[in-house]
């Protein structure tokens, strides 16, 4: 039975690239034991405090974070393979051929497993010159199959559809959101997934105040189930950490468990939800034009 630990990173100044290894580091050893690791989205936010004049600076120029993808890429190999886990390294901005993209990347102990570019943008995001990805695809682990749904993903249920089509157990929900709304918006959302998709989601999210072009982030961090048995969590909550509090929330995640309810549960979404869907195609031409009017 695998364990997953999802992890709050509390955003601080640094005056070098060491101080947000050592930061990275600490956030990791709170993790000890889980196979599977998610740190949350732009987790090298804080890296942006080594800019000269950040506090000042405009909000395009964030972008300036992805001149430290080689060291951000041997920092995680590194840590992936002397902790023998599978680290899922938040996400960060990086400059292609087509412009600036939000990927995540997942480690394992010999490497780079897999990249996913988001693919729906959270609006104010347009203010880094970010680009959407295309592709969504999901990534066979030695104890089951994950997709990546990074923060706003999670928002749009045909995003998790995706990956749970593809075989998903788990979905992985690295964010930063940069409000308490934003915060309850992702939770609830990847719950709802969890719910309908039958599956699990492990959401790791920012916290902390740099200031500058990010005035601050508010997060909770946790993995989540569907409300059902044989999960002992009546409310879905295998797993959490208090509000803006670093470290990581840990559970243990049965595999079999997802399929079980989805043939045997109180209630059977995965199933329903696909069982009808040529008649969610045809609902709306049954709307009158005046209820369309109207609202």
């Amino acid at each position: 039975m695998p364990s997953i630990a999802t992890c709050t990173f509390v955003l601080r100044p640094l005056t070098d690239f060491g101080g947000f290894e050592t930061h990275v580091r600490s956030v990791l050893d709170a993790a000890v034991g889980a196979d599977l690791v998610v740190l949350p989205e732009l987790l090298t936010t804080e890296l942006f405090t080594l800019e000269p004049g950040w506090e000042q600076a405009a909000a395009e120029d964030f972008r300036l974070i992805a001149r430290h993808t080689d060291r951000y890429l041997e920092l995680f190999a590194r840590e992936a393979r002397e902790r023998r886990q599978v680290i899922l390294a938040g996400s960060r901005l990086v400059e292609t051929e087509d412009g600036v993209r939000n990927v995540a990347h997942l480690f394992g102990p010999q490497g780079l497993l897999h990249a996913h570019a988001k693919t729906h943008l959270f609006p104010s995001e347009a203010v880094y010159g970010t680009g959407e990805g295309d592709d969504l695809a999901v990534v066979e682990l030695p104890f089951g199959v994950v997709g990546i749904n990074i923060c706003y993903e999670v928002e749009i249920p045909e995003c998790t559809a995706a990956a749970v089509e593809q075989g998903a157990t788990i979905v992985l929900n690295p964010s930063m959101t940069l409000t308490q709304a934003g915060s309850w918006r992702v939770r609830h959302c990847a719950q709802a997934r969890a719910v309908e998709n039958q599956i699990y989601v492990a959401v790791a999210q920012m916290s902390g105040a740099p200031a500058g072009p990010i005035s601050g982030c508010w997060g909770w961090s946790g993995i989540v189930s569907p409300c059902d048995a044989p999960w002992e969590s009546p409310r879905g909550v295998l797993a959490d950490l208090a509000p803006n509090t670093e470290g990581a929330a840990i559970a243990d995640v049965s595999l079999d468990d997802p399929a079980r309810v989805r043939d045997h549960g109180a209630v059977t979404t995965y199933r329903d939800r696909r069982r009808r869907a040529d008649r969610y195609r045809a609902w709306p031409s049954h709307v009158h034009p005046e209820a369309l009017d109207a609202r």
